[in-house]
């Protein structure tokens, strides 16, 4: 055992990430074990989908977290390609539940896609440990390619469908709906933080092979909590009607088949950029096709949700900096100590489980007194912190003099703005996604929100290529100036969504919308149950 002298900062960051985990992990045990059908004033079930998001969560946020060191000191990428290829591969994570979140809708019902998501999921983590001798010409690199491959289709069938499931447990009219997508929303940074911070940390101190090897048995242990929990569920997440053996199997074939696909494609960025816009065109009109089948109502919502879902691209192509452009920038212009630059990452997950709850209780405060802002409004002020985050970034770095390495607090700064910024989008949503979409339509629309983040993906991607220039090798001043400008333009674009934000709020006609039993979609959103409290919003970003 290493003397208690001896050990640097990245040992204590180690040691207490796993504290935590390990704390959390015997709670959830705690509760599997109890008899009772609800644990803390919610359904076992919240917890077992907890316990499962947050094993996979830390799977995927502590592998892409040294994704792009290895592309670029393992694999000999440039820095521009690197993050290209990282921007790609995020896109394609976020593409493909459209796809899962319609076949689970029409066909396996979610519980059956996530189980088959997590398998996908385990095995794609695991292969990502086999890392040969490096080099674009070693033949490993093809087990790589598949790895990505298997961790993109398992996300397409696990991504979106969980989510639904957390919403599945409650009714719509539940006051307790709010606390419970609070309570998966912390989960699933429990995992991003206890991931990036144990992964990032052997990965880039002990090898490659170990950070993605423990990012392989997060997600199996993920994927045993999942099985374990079904009772629990309680029918939440079954399929819409038996389904028969053969056409499920069919299912199955075609997602090994779809893990071929896209291993051709990460390696075709270009291909991927002509389908983004392909797709993103059939998809928004077919969502407009069946809005127009709707009464007036209903078809307003839709076209609440596209707007809100159309202003992904731009936030989550500045925020997604983080593992690609901005972690490069940690490694080489800021003195981060003996902690390996990954490990910032962590730094985003930790603020969340810090904040979420107080900006929960702050849009409750609010909306008790009818100050709470809109949907659209808080989407708003999320760019706003995201390009001031930028902003501040670039001033404290130019401030110290190009030649000084940027204080760390500034690296702090910019992810406490991104953070605060996230906490008013990205939750909020999903709860707008999962509240406003036609039941018939749930796990579609969370997949269209889904695809416009994996459009946010691929715009982070050729950002972060940009900061490479034409050497493909990041330079401190062309990145600086890059961050200076998108940051502008974040502002920018929130002021005009500020100004539009009271037309969206009241297509989202929040004030008719109840529980939804069948017939609610085709009535215009004539009450059904009780009403849906405006204001009220389920934390959560998957």
């Amino acid at each position: 055992m290493k003397d208690m002298a001896l050990w640097n900062e990245g040992d204590w960051v180690a040691a207490i990430a796993t504290v935590i985990l390990g704390a959390f992990l015997a709670g959830g045990l705690a509760i599997a074990a109890s008899r009772k059908e609800e644990a803390l004033g919610h359904p076992k079930g919240l917890y077992m989908l907890f316990f499962a998001e947050m094993w996979e969560r830390f799977s995927f946020y502590g592998m892409r977290g040294i994704l792009i060191f290895y592309l670029v000191q393992h694999w000999a990428f440039s820095q521009g390609e690197g993050n290209l290829i990282l921007g790609a591969y995020g896109s394609m994570v976020y593409i493909t539940p459209v796809l899962g979140g319609w076949l689970a809708d029409r066909y396996l019902g979610q519980r059956k896609a996530v189980l088959f998501g997590g398998i996908l999921l385990a095995l794609g983590h695991l292969f990502m440990a086999f890392e040969g001798t490096g080099g674009q010409d070693d033949p490993t690199i093809n087990v790589f390619w598949m790895a990505l491959a298997l961790i993109i289709v398992g996300s397409g069938f696990l991504k979106a469908n969980i989510s639904v499931m957390v919403g599945q447990l409650y009714k719509l009219t539940d006051s307790r709906r709010d606390a419970a997508y609070t309570i998966f929303y912390m989960g699933i940074n429990v995992g991003a933080a206890a991931g990036t911070i144990l992964v990032g940390y052997l990965g880039q101190t002990v090898g490659w092979a170990y950070g993605f090897g423990l990012s392989g048995i997060g997600m199996v242990a993920g994927l045993i909590v999942f099985v374990l929990g079904k009772n629990a569920l309680r029918g939440a997440g079954e399929a819409p009607s038996l389904l028969p053996k053969n056409k499920e199997l069919l299912i199955y074939i075609g997602g090994f088949a779809a893990v071929a696909v896209m291993w051709f494609l990460i390696q075709y960025r270009d291909v991927i950029q002509l389908l983004l816009i392909v797709c993103g065109v059939g998809l928004l009109g077919y969502v407009l096709f069946e809005a127009f089948k709707l009464p007036k109502q209903p078809r307003e919502r839709i076209f609440a949700i596209l707007f809100l879902i159309a202003l992904n691209p731009l936030f989550w192509g500045l925020f997604d900096q983080a593992p690609g452009s901005l972690n490069i920038y940690t490694d080489e212009h800021i003195d981060t100590g003996n902690i390996p630059a990954s490990v910032f990452q962590s730094i985003n997950p930790i603020y969340i489980i810090l904040f979420a709850p107080l900006f929960a209780g702050l849009w409750q405060f609010l909306g008790k007194r009818g100050l709470e802002p809109s949907a659209p409004a808080k989407f708003a002020l999320a760019l706003f912190q995201v390009g001031a985050g930028f902003l501040v970034f670039a001033w404290g770095a130019q401030s110290v003099g190009m030649e000084a390495m940027t204080p760390v607090i500034f690296l702090f700064l910019i992810y406490l703005l991104h953070t605060t910024g996230e906490l008013c989008l990205s939750p909020v949503g999903l709860s707008a996604m999962n509240r406003l979409a036609p039941k018939f339509m749930a796990s579609l629309i969370m997949g269209a929100w889904f695809y416009m983040t994996a459009v946010g993906s691929f715009v982070a991607g050729k950002i972060g290529e940009a900061t490479g220039g034409e050497s493909g090798e990041m330079s401190k001043e062309l990145t600086l100036s890059i961050y200076g400008q998108i940051g502008w333009i974040a502002i920018g674009v929130g002021v005009v969504v500020l100004a539009v934000s009271p037309i969206v709020k009241k297509w989202m006609h929040l004030d008719t919308l109840g529980d939804d039993n069948v017939g609610d979609d085709l009535r215009g959103g004539e009450e059904v149950g009780e009403p849906q409290a405006a204001g009220m919003h389920p934390e959560v970003r998957s």
